[in-house]
């Protein structure tokens, strides 16, 4: 019978990891995450805005890299002021709570917090993030602030901040410096403010097919942002801020018991899924699948309705099996790659055959733009297919559609979806609850 004082102790010691552990602004393994990323605002990407970037009358501006190096900078910042100061504001966020939507997904690019070297970018993005946080603060919205683009770009994609041939972030250590440097000022400023910014994303989409240097990299920036996130006091005091990290397009099996509990405290994963891009790992993103049975899932806009569903409904037991929290932190009702400027500027689609080197499947006429144009029919198909979604995403910790809103692709965005029928007011309504059997 062990003695009284060594009860004692084992109890005081318990007291103390209990304390010692994180306790999340939001109640991450118990309650849902339901919400939208607001894309297109604090970094740019031309399909979500192409008017922005049709206006420049310049078809090298593709990316928020060279629509800096290719204008007039006074006039570049005016378009940029008018485009932060309407693009989201208050009353989105109002809107965001009134669907029942309990978080927010904000992408920024290191730009807003480190120019140097003769970068193009253009800065005065963090005026309107503190905005943002300020709104969510006062509508109950949880806040996911999103590192989306790096020195030298993570990924080449466009929404990286610089598209390009030749991502080279992981190829520098300089590169990597500036990021980490950058997390860290982005865990002091919210560090106290866990209530409404539970956490923070470390880098959005880093491209792991690249090889084994980008693997590597990416798993020590994991290690190295959870001390930034979790330590930002400098002490052994630890955050309620939750690292997210991600999962570098090699599926959530790739990383199963990474960072373990309780030597790991407050971290989670993000997996992306979408079922339209067919080229190279884009192909592939968030799907658990051994590397010989990719070749499956190179044809995902060649696939009927019903597939794109029963594919959806397929990732649940991966979601809910994983050893860490995980949400699926982008995704859309949308199904093919037809919205204009999605593949990049100047670049067409591979559903319509436009995209180089792709196989046509049809005509992108009704499946993108305004919802005016899209039959009864396509619409029914949104919302079985926003429902097969969320519901399945939800066997995770939830989900955050992608986006809140676009100029002229309502297939993609939330706020049409809500107006045009096939997202419901009360995200947990279903009109299809037997979708995925």
């Amino acid at each position: 019978m062990p003695s009284l004082r060594a009860v004692v102790l084992l109890g005081l010691s318990v007291v103390s990891t209990s304390l010692a552990a994180v306790v999340p602004g939001f109640n991450y393994g118990s309650q849902k995450v339901r919400g939208v990323n607001l894309g297109g605002w604090l970094v740019l990407e031309p399909w979500i805005t192409p008017s922005l970037f049709d206006n420049t009358g310049d078809s090298r501006i593709v990316d928020e890299f060279t629509f800096g190096q290719f204008q007039d900078h006074g006039k570049a910042l005016g378009v940029l002021q008018n485009h932060w100061n309407t693009w989201i504001t208050e009353a989105d966020f109002q809107a965001i709570a009134a669907a029942g939507l309990n978080h927010v997904r904000i992408p920024i690019g290191y730009w807003a917090y480190d120019v140097s070297g003769g970068e193009p970018y253009i800065q005065g993005q963090l005026p309107y993030l503190a905005k943002a946080v300020s709104w969510a603060g006062k509508y109950g919205i949880k806040v996911i602030v999103d590192l989306h683009g790096v020195p030298g770009s993570q990924n080449g994609f466009d929404n990286s901040g610089q598209k390009t041939s030749n991502p080279s972030w992981h190829l520098s250590q300089s590169n990597i410096d500036r990021t980490n440097a950058i997390i860290k000022q982005i865990a002091n400023t919210y560090k106290d403010s866990s209530s409404v910014v539970p956490a923070i994303g470390a880098l959005n989409e880093p491209n792991g097919s690249l090889g084994q240097k980008m693997l590597d990299v990416t798993r020590q920036y994991w290690f190295d942002s959870y001390g930034n996130i979790r330590f930002p006091y400098g002490t052994s005091q630890q955050s309620n801020t939750v690292l997210v990290i991600a999962d570098a397009f090699q599926g959530l099996g790739f990383w199963q018991g990474f960072m373990p509990s309780p030597n790991w405290e407050g971290v989670m994963m993000d997996t992306h899924i979408y079922q339209m891009f067919s080229d190279g790992v884009s192909c592939c993103i968030g799907v658990n699948k051994p590397a010989a049975n990719i070749s499956d899932y190179y044809q995902e806009n060649h696939r009927s309705n019903q597939e794109h569903i029963s594919s959806a409904c397929s990732q649940g037991s991966s979601l809910s099996s994983f050893s860490l929290w995980v949400i699926v932190g982008e995704w859309t009702p949308a199904a093919t790659d037809c919205a204009k400027y999605l593949n990049g500027r100047g670049i067409g689609s591979r559903y319509d055959g436009s995209f180089p080197g792709s196989s046509r499947v049809g005509s992108c006429t009704g499946l993108t733009g305004k919802a005016s144009s899209f039959s009864s029919a396509y619409k029914t198909f949104l919302r079985q297919y926003w429902e097969a979604q969320t519901s399945t995403y939800e066997q995770g910790q939830g989900w955050i559609q992608w986006a809140w809103k676009t100029e002229i692709t309502d297939e993609w965005s939330y706020q049409a979806g809500l107006a045009n029928g096939w997202i419901p007011q009360n995200p947990t309504t279903r009109a299809f609850p037997n979708i995925c059997g």
